[in-house]
């Protein structure tokens, strides 16, 4: 197969800059289809390995010659390791960097395809395929190998298919609308995509200027320049405003819809800074712009000003009337009505969502929530029913709601030695466990859940115990959370070195139920899981953060390696989480989200509120996508271990409680 990428306009002055830039800094260039690279030295190079390099050495290695597309290198190392217990992935680094600069032959990816049918990897490998299949325009193959990408979990690919299919003539634009809602995974394949129902009529030059726009509040320059190029796009380029919307605004709207777009687009930039700037800026040059378009610019500072909690986000909001939104301009404007106590524009809001969003468990809880506020009992109860058997933070509130209290169902008849022990077995598992032992989680976890497919509860179970016996916890957790009428909440709720954990709360007196809520989340029990940022351990401590705690519980002896010793991580993580409850007037709610983001961010977020508001809508309005899942997931957790420590049923409610608006306490926490 030849494979040679298609020319796209918008980057012919690209191409040029970077061609002068990297002969002036004699650094070598790679060009491909969207994506213009200047690679340096130390992107392409690899420390040369002893020839009696161990194979797991040469496998890592290989690993990150196709990670940095070092084709010869992945050739030379793939071919010293022959008989590696990794022989798939060994061939998969190979091909890979190939399959991307398109020099792979079709016959030798086919041939990888039909050698390792039924791995993960394959599904990895056709992804790859896919997205050069897409970039080059080979839709013969790329429609014959689509259906046969079994995950189907990358949305560039998404893209090319329904591309695909409106190059054929059918309108996918209803389908595209839905799929075209973050703009950061797009890539070429959902600009091209762009393109092609801009081009053939499906979309509207609004509906391009609702990607630019959505593109512009996700901070993506070049997903907004690609699609500019298919709209009038005034006076100055999209980019010039993203970058300088300072000039736009000083200039005014100026005439003709495509200058009133690009303004629109500068009050969004200058808002993320400035709101009340520009919401000066739209007040005096609203009167040059039609009612939509200063209701449209209403939306975009709302938005900018529903990040910060700013108190004017609501009125902002009611100024941008029935601007056209986002998807996450919906649920801000959602957020901040909570917030306010406005239950009926959280209900016609809510409502007026595209159906997968209008679906999420959050979203459903709280359209209850308004419904109930207005005295539409029924239809709450409706929602709550549906959502209640859901083991999750909002299906736990939806059961109070219900006037219940979240316990735990009974447990199913373990699974027996047999029935775990077809699973030691297990191709899959077996190259699970090797990629935990290389610390390679990414694949390790990939290779596990693919065994995981059409697997019914029992097998789920056994293979969750199978995962308990070989102490990779994550796993048996993951695993038994997928059960659908079998519920295990030991597999799915564990609560290892209780006696080590005893130690560490005991003399707080603090709640176990808590900690472990915490950890489940934080590191599900890998002991020795690390993160981007690194964090280390059970708790994941920063260095920073575990040097400070033992120096004020008097470590004196602490050094940094201890960070991963159960005792020393449970200690100094329960000592700095009991530090950070004291610090938030013993509430779990925000020690919970000052745990995750710092003590000082929570007091800051509370002191925003209008009025003191119940746990779950404070949870609601943190403004770190990370935080938010973060403290709805440990305090869920928390409810479920102390309703099986106490054995007893719990209210996630009370243990939400309320967060008031002012606090006088002070930190110097880490």
């Amino acid at each position: 197969m030849s494979m040679r990428p298609k020319k796209h306009p918008f980057n012919q002055r690209l191409r040029a800059l970077a061609a002068s830039l990297a002969t002036s800094l004699a650094l070598p260039l790679v060009v491909a289809t969207g994506t213009v690279v200047i690679v340096a030295p130390a992107a392409h190079a690899q420390k040369r390995l002893a020839p009696d390099a161990a194979p797991d050495d040469l496998f890592l290695a290989l690993r990150q010659a196709a990670a940095s597309d070092n084709a010869a290198l992945a050739q030379d190392l793939a071919a010293r390791l022959s008989g590696y217990e990794l022989a798939s992935y060994v061939d998969y680094y190979r091909l890979k960097p190939r399959v991307r600069d398109y020099s792979a032959s079709e016959q030798e990816i086919r041939d990888f395809l039909a050698r390792w049918d039924g791995q993960a990897i394959v599904d990895r490998l056709r992804n790859d395929w896919l997205l050069a299949l897409g970039k080059t325009g080979n839709w013969t193959v790329f429609d014959e190998q689509y259906p046969k990408f079994v995950l189907n979990d990358d949305v560039q690919v998404k893209c090319f298919a329904l591309n695909s299919r409106a190059l054929k003539g059918e309108n996918v634009a209803e389908e595209a609308r839905a799929l075209l809602s973050n703009p950061k995974d797009y890539g070429q394949g959902c600009s091209d995509l762009i393109s092609t129902l801009a081009q053939n009529g499906q979309f509207s030059q609004a509906d391009v200027w609702f990607q630019i726009r959505q593109a512009a509040e996700n901070g993506n320059a070049t997903v907004a320049r690609r699609a500019a190029v298919l709209v009038d796009s005034g006076d100055v380029g999209v980019t010039q405003v993203m970058d300088r919307p300072a000039l736009m605004l000083a200039k005014g709207p100026g005439k003709g819809a495509a200058n009133h777009q690009l303004y629109i687009i500068a009050l969004g930039r200058i808002a993320k800074s400035n709101p009340t700037q520009a919401a000066t800026y739209l007040g005096d040059a609203g009167r040059n712009m039609t009612a939509q378009e200063v209701a449209q610019g209403w939306a975009q500072i709302a938005l900018a000003a529903s990040y910060k909690l700013a108190p004017e986000a609501s009125d902002y909001w009611r100024r941008a009337k029935d601007a056209a939104l986002t998807q996450d301009a919906m649920q801000w404007k959602v957020r901040m009505a909570l917030r306010d106590g406005d239950w009926k524009t959280v209900r016609k809001t809510i409502e007026a969502m595209p159906a997968p969003l209008r679906s999420d468990t959050a979203w459903v809880y709280w359209l209850g929530r308004a419904l109930k506020e207005e005295g539409q009992t029924d239809a709450a109860r409706r929602l709550f029913e549906s959502i209640a058997p859901n083991f999750s933070f909002y299906g736990q509130l939806a059961l109070e709601e219900l006037g219940q209290k979240i316990s735990i169902p009974p447990g199913p008849t373990p699974p027996g030695a047999g029935e775990v022990a077809l699973y030691s077995q297990n191709a899959g598992f077996k190259r699970s466990l090797k990629f935990y032992q290389l610390n390679l989680r990414f694949e390790a976890i990939r290779e596990w859940n693919w065994e995981l497919r059409n697997m019914s509860d029992r097998q789920l179970l056994a293979a969750a115990e199978y995962a308990r016996q070989s102490d990779v916890l994550d796993r048996m957790v993951n695993t038994s959370d997928r059960t659908r009428s079998e519920f295990d909440f030991t597999q799915r709720f564990p609560a290892p070195h209780l006696p080590e954990m005893n130690a560490a709360t005991k003399p707080l007196g603090m709640e176990n139920a808590w900690v472990y809520g915490l950890i489940r989340q934080e590191s599900r029990f890998i002991k020795s899981a690390r993160s981007h940022v690194g964090a280390s351990g059970l708790m994941q401590l920063m260095p920073a953060t575990a040097k400070f705690v033992a120096k004020k519980i008097g470590m004196s002896e602490f050094t940094a390696d201890q960070v991963n010793d159960i005792n020393t991580n449970l200690l100094l993580g329960t000592s700095y989480l009991d530090m950070v409850l004291n610090n938030m007037e013993g509430s779990e709610t925000l020690a919970t989200a000052g745990y995750n983001a710092g003590p000082g961010r929570p007091r800051t977020w509370r002191a925003t509120l209008p009025r003191p508001v119940e746990g779950a809508i404070f949870a609601e309005i943190i403004p770190f996508n990370e935080t938010r899942g973060y403290v709805k997931n440990v305090m869920s957790n928390a409810t479920y271990y102390a309703a099986m420590f106490e054995n007893r049923p719990q209210s996630l409610k009370q243990r939400m409680g309320t967060v008031a608006p002012n606090s006088n306490v002070a930190t110097d926490l880490p």
